[in-house]
């Protein structure tokens, strides 16, 4: 499993974007983002504890990554949008990809950013189910 780099989120989130796309709210400053809230994010799905991965499915890992970088906010503003780029740059990686509608994806992203924290287990449980209901194999 390949992990997802401080600077591909910089360039993919960031260059791209302000090269390709337009947005209604600006996109800011990559140095703006909170110190080591990305970092941190993106070693998450990597953890392990007494010799044991946290998260040690892909599954697991794709989930964390995705609730994380949504609910800790490591950037100041395009948090989901962000996040579910960092989720398809991820899946890419390992030759994965979501098969479902851009609606049903904008929804549940929303979904997860309106949950409560205090029902993280819950959500982390509930992207895995959308993810694994979702997921697809591409061919290179």
């Amino acid at each position: 499993m390949k992990r997802i780099t401080v600077r591909e989120v910089e360039y993919i989130a960031f260059r791209l974007a302000k090269e390709l796309l337009s947005f209604n709210e600006p996109i800011p400053d990559f140095s703006s983002r909170f110190p080591n809230v990305l970092e941190s994010c993106l070693a998450a799905p990597f953890q392990s504890f007494g010799g044991k991965s946290l998260y040690p499915a892909f599954i697991s890992k794709a989930s964390i990554l995705f609730y994380l970088m949504i609910k800790n906010h490591p950037f100041q503003n395009g948090n989901k949008r962000i996040a579910m780029t960092v989720l398809f740059v991820f899946l890419y990686k390992s030759n994965k990809w979501l098969k479902v509608d851009t609606q049903e994806l904008y929804n549940f992203t929303v979904w997860v950013a309106g949950s409560p924290r205090g029902v993280k287990n819950q959500v982390v449980k509930a992207i895995e189910k959308f993810l694994t209901g979702h997921l697809q194999n591409i061919r290179r």
